[in-house]
């Protein structure tokens, strides 16, 4: 029986992009899907463009919209709007076009994938990974990545991110047309929705329209709010299908591997706890995975440590503060719109956030020297 380099549990944007980086470097890659591919992807499809560094390969196939402005309102009025600068530093990808840009990649540099196909059962011996799937087959590997999305079953198998994952409840539907949207703009629509927003991200022919609340669990049930929501955006026929998700989100520093085993993107519970963004995560996680991965097969040892340091210090130091930042924002949004979005700096701030220009952490430290500045004079 062969033997991969490595396993990868979940064909989606995380396991697709893990599986390009390794089978790139010259590594034997699986990867097991438990579901047939294509559907369309309930994401708002918003990514920085300067993620183009973590992707190796050419995305412009995925890229619908090119974002140069970001709208914020509360309840359909009270509008702001800040503008992106340098040159389209925010996209509005096609999910699904993106994650099979990825596999395709993948596989033509020799991956393979087992689809649709469930993990049942995950042994190690020997230092080999020994994985039994619902087609009665058994594949072994070196190393396995963990990438089966928010409802991770594996992650929490091996003590990887938070013992108890915190979540946002989201709905996401596609709607033909543009509504009242501009085609170079994303909106942020506060104050319809408790303990979150809702927001519109324009595609070529269509608009990717989302809410999610990200306090204490809040199921998006009330259809007439819903429907409130997206006539706001310009939408008037309401006959679509909306579908709902639970989105693992960041909430706190944790290990991320373990012995011969990494988890990366939403099953790392690694998505924004204050714009829901999960994409940018999920590259920069399926990056550092097969990097350390590659490190450890090319000197023939085991040690994955660097990979839970590398995501903490580069995606976790700035979380803690968006963290604390959506604590305090979603409990009081009205305060929160009056001081957060409509201060004269704040809409710039969001958009570059959004862009990758800033991070939380970069934001925080203005806000207490600014404090700290006025506390002094």
């Amino acid at each position: 029986m062969t033997v991969f380099d490595v396993i990868i549990i979940g064909g989606g944007l995380s396991g697709s992009s893990t599986a390009l980086n390794l089978s790139k470097k010259g590594y034997s890659v699986l990867i097991i899907e438990k579901e047939k591919l294509g559907d369309i992807k309930p994401c708002a499809g918003g990514m920085a463009s300067s993620m183009k560094k973590f992707l190796p390969l050419n995305i412009d196939q995925a890229i619908e919209s090119k974002i140069k402005n970001v709208e914020f309102r509360w309840k359909a009025s009270d509008n702001v709007v800040a503008d992106l600068s340098g040159e389209s530093p925010f996209w509005i990808i096609r999910r699904e076009k993106l994650d099979q840009l990825l596999l395709d990649e993948a596989l033509k540099y020799g991956s393979e994938i087992i689809m649709p196909a469930q993990v049942e059962k995950i042994t190690s011996q020997n230092k080999t990974w020994i994985i039994n799937c619902s087609n009665k087959v058994i594949y072994k590997s070196k190393f396995l990545v963990i990438a089966d999305g928010s409802q991770s079953r594996w992650a929490g198998h091996f003590k990887l991110g938070p013992r108890n994952p915190k979540f946002a409840n989201t709905i996401a539907l596609r709607l033909k047309g543009l509504g009242n949207l501009p085609r170079d703009a994303a909106r942020f629509e506060f104050g319809y929705v408790k303990y979150g927003f809702a927001w519109a991200f324009p595609l070529e022919d269509c608009v990717n329209i989302g809410l999610g609340t990200f306090i204490n669990n809040k199921v998006l049930k009330d259809d007439a709010l819903n429907n409130i929501i997206i006539k706001s955006f310009g939408f008037e026929d309401l006959s679509f299908k909306a579908i709902q998700k639970k989105l693992r989100i960041w909430n706190g520093i944790h290990k991320l591997n373990g012995d011969r085993v990494v988890v990366v993107g939403d099953a790392a519970s690694l998505c924004d706890p204050f714009l829901a963004e999960g994409i940018r995560p999920s590259l920069i996680s399926s990056h550092y995975a097969a990097e350390s991965i590659d490190q450890c097969l090319t000197s023939n040892n085991n040690d994955l440590n660097n990979y839970s340091a590398n995501i903490n210090n580069e995606w976790g130091k700035s979380m803690a503060w968006g963290k604390r930042i959506a604590q305090i924002f979603y409990r009081f949004p009205k305060t929160g719109y009056q001081l957060g979005v409509k201060r004269k700096t704040a809409p710039k701030r969001i958009a570059q956030i959004l862009s990758g220009e800033m991070s939380y952490e970069d934001i925080a430290k203005r806000v207490i020297k600014r404090l700290l500045t006025n506390s002094e004079t």
